[in-house]
């Protein structure tokens, strides 16, 4: 007997999941310069790697994390924080080498594991289903002589019956699935969204590996562990957890929209976004158009700091100043 996810599809979740869609296919249609591609994954990548190791407590920066992937060694750094980002790089590398894959068998969730929690693992050994009891919180997932019969039924669910829901529900079923079973003594956050990108991948929704949505769960630690535990409260019902998913995926889908244009300037030189500028580029997209004064309030810098933001986007033609030297005000380009 395969698992069966228990949820609803309302309105709410249904208007999601289309938006997604939406923006997905204008990415993927967009006329992105195939040679910068590889740039837009590896930035993807590098993001994705901070992102889901930073949620366990990593505290490497973007940019340190971005040194270790070029091969230079970031200062200040410890040897545990810099094993466990480059195991997630191989991770990621291991999962788009097999995003094609039809048939997902343990065998296979312990190779990621062991490339995820190599030399990391606090307790247990990577690789192997856990033979101890956990405790998350204040939630104690299954005794572990459970942990092989539930992962096998999740593993004939994903195999089978998965494909019948759109993949921005089936990876976010995955996702909460592998979490509440639990199957490792360690590195199951890392490796549960982990297998909710592949699930992704599998499907065919992010043919370019370019979308980073453990980005949006990082940002708001503590709203991602209350989604999760959510399920729990609600008598396992997942349409609550769903619809943060679909949230999240929305936002990293319109975060990439943003990173596509960039990549795709006339410049001689492309732009790696750092947080601020996506910021900067988000405000004006809501506001239209904004006064100096105003995107500094709104961004916590100085004066200065706004325009060492700005000057990069405004060369990439990103950014336009409109109105005279007194009232100009910033907005996004109208091209």
């Amino acid at each position: 007997m395969s698992y069966e996810p228990q949820f609803s599809i309302t309105a709410g979740l249904l208007a999601q999941v289309e938006t997604v869609a939406a923006l997905r296919e204008r990415i993927l249609g967009a006329a992105v310069d195939l040679s910068w591609i590889p740039a837009l994954q590896k930035d993807t990548r590098t993001r994705n790697v901070h992102a889901s190791t930073a949620i366990e407590g990593n505290p490497l920066t973007l940019e340190q994390v971005r040194a270790l992937e070029e091969g230079r060694e970031p200062a200040a750094s410890d040897v545990r924080s810099r094993r466990e980002v480059l195991n997630y790089f191989a991770g990621l590398r291991h999962v788009e080498k097999h995003a094609a894959k039809k048939t997902i068998r343990h065998e296979d969730l312990f190779e990621l594991h062991r490339l995820l929690a190599g030399e990391v693992m606090d307790q247990g050994e990577a690789g192997r289903y856990r033979s101890i009891a956990v405790r998350v919180g204040r939630y104690v997932p299954p005794a572990p002589g459970d942990v092989s019969g539930l992962m096998f039924e999740l593993l004939e669910w994903w195999n089978q019956k998965s494909g019948g829901l759109s993949p921005v529900l089936s990876s976010a079923i995955l996702h909460h699935r592998f979490e509440t079973i639990h199957p490792f003594a360690d590195g199951n956050g890392r490796t549960g969204r982990a297998l909710a990108l592949w699930e992704l991948y599998r499907r065919g929704f992010d043919t370019h590996h370019i979308f980073s949505v453990d980005e949006f769960y990082w940002e708001d630690r503590p709203r991602y562990y209350a989604a999760l535990d959510a399920v729990r409260r609600q008598g396992e019902d997942l349409t609550s957890w769903l619809e943060y998913s679909a949230e999240g995926l929305q936002q990293t889908l319109e975060r990439v929209w943003l990173r596509v244009q960039t990549f795709n300037v006339k410049s001689p030189e492309k732009l790696v976004l750092r947080p601020k500028q996506e910021r900067l580029l988000h405000l004006l997209r809501a506001h239209g158009s904004m006064a100096p004064s105003e995107l500094w309030a709104a961004l916590t810098v100085s004066k200065q700091g706004a325009m060492d933001l700005l000057r990069p986007l405004l060369e990439a033609g990103l950014v336009e100043k409109i109105g005279g030297k007194k009232t100009g005000r910033y907005a996004l380009h109208s091209k």
